[in-house]
């Protein structure tokens, strides 16, 4: 599922916030490493300067990678490699993953480049709204500063909607916290109310009732098939269900949970809230304080 990862990079030091995240993936997970540049000219100037930051990068990654085996210096050596593509760079990125079987793209969001001068962050959200791959999108600004403190890849919340689409993530998530010893937080928002032409009607106090129930026993069913494969999922705060505005109350809780990153579904839609996953992620991209894996549902078609 994992079995190679694709790191662009504009040769920013904000972009190589990503890198840790893919060394770490790669070292525990046996994965081969690609960082790729994208220049968007044809015949590039600066084409011998962006080979050499790149093999640079590449015996970077090496040394930082062999560090997260769980034998360090007696594990395989992971297999670390660079390519210069030319074009608009989110449709290479894309076009190279889609060609190359990745099973997986790293990108900060953000970062600027001091060579070719793109901006990872535009190109990031291009690459997410294009791929069918997984990303794992790192906020190299803005970030909750504990997130880099406390380590990666230690702790992750998962939102779920109760739809089968939103369900695509688990077995990303069941792969990860296998190697990983992650613990899973699973977590369920659900509408206080609903939108009937220019009005918003509460629902009833005996109706989100039911639907709390119905959330936890979900949630319960859900962590009950991790826990059968030996995943720690978080009791009591780790299966909940709130009210109230999706993604603001996503990234809150994963503030409160103080998870190392969040994983979601895009374009999945609830079966319990009618609520679209895709525009939730994008404003838990925008305003979200951790890292992102997020995960196209194939139920979804594949759709904008």
């Amino acid at each position: 599922m994992y079995e190679k990862i694709l790191l662009p990079l504009d040769g920013s030091e904000l972009a190589e916030e990503a890198l840790p995240y893919a060394e770490k993936l790669a070292g525990r997970l046996g994965s081969e490493i690609i960082l790729t540049h994208v220049s968007e000219l044809d015949t590039d100037p600066h084409e011998d300067k962006h080979r050499s930051y790149l093999q640079k990068m590449v015996e970077v990654t090496k040394e930082g990678a062999s560090t997260y085996h769980d034998k360090p210096g007696n594990g395989p050596t992971i297999e670390v490699k660079s390519v210069i593509l030319s074009g608009q760079p989110a449709e290479k990125i894309v076009e190279y993953a889609e060609n190359e079987n990745i099973g997986l793209i790293v990108m900060a969001t953000h970062g600027q480049s001091g060579i070719q001068r793109w901006a990872i962050g535009s190109v990031a959200d291009k690459v997410v709204r294009a791929t069918t791959r997984p990303v794992i999108l790192i906020r190299a600004k803005s970030a909750r500063p504990d997130v880099r403190v406390k380590g990666i890849l230690n702790k992750v919340l998962v939102p779920l909607d109760g739809s089968k689409e939103g369900e695509a993530i688990i077995p990303y998530i069941e792969e990860l916290a296998s190697r990983f010893k992650l613990k899973v937080i699973l977590i369920q928002i659900l509408p206080n109310g609903y939108d009937a032409g220019y009005l918003y009607i509460p629902l009833s106090e005996k109706q989100m009732e039911s639907d709390r129930a119905h959330a936890i026993d979900y949630l319960n069913n859900i962590g009950a098939r991790l826990k059968e494969k030996g995943i720690v999922v978080e009791e009591g705060l780790g299966i909940g269900s709130r009210s109230g505005n999706m993604a603001e109350q996503i990234i809150q809780f994963a503030d409160e949970a103080q998870v190392e990153f969040l994983a979601m579904t895009t374009h999945g839609r609830s079966g319990v809230g009618r609520w679209a996953f895709g525009s939730v992620a994008e404003r838990v991209l925008q305003s979200g304080n951790t890292p992102l894996l997020l995960v196209r549902s194939t139920e979804a078609g594949g759709k904008q």
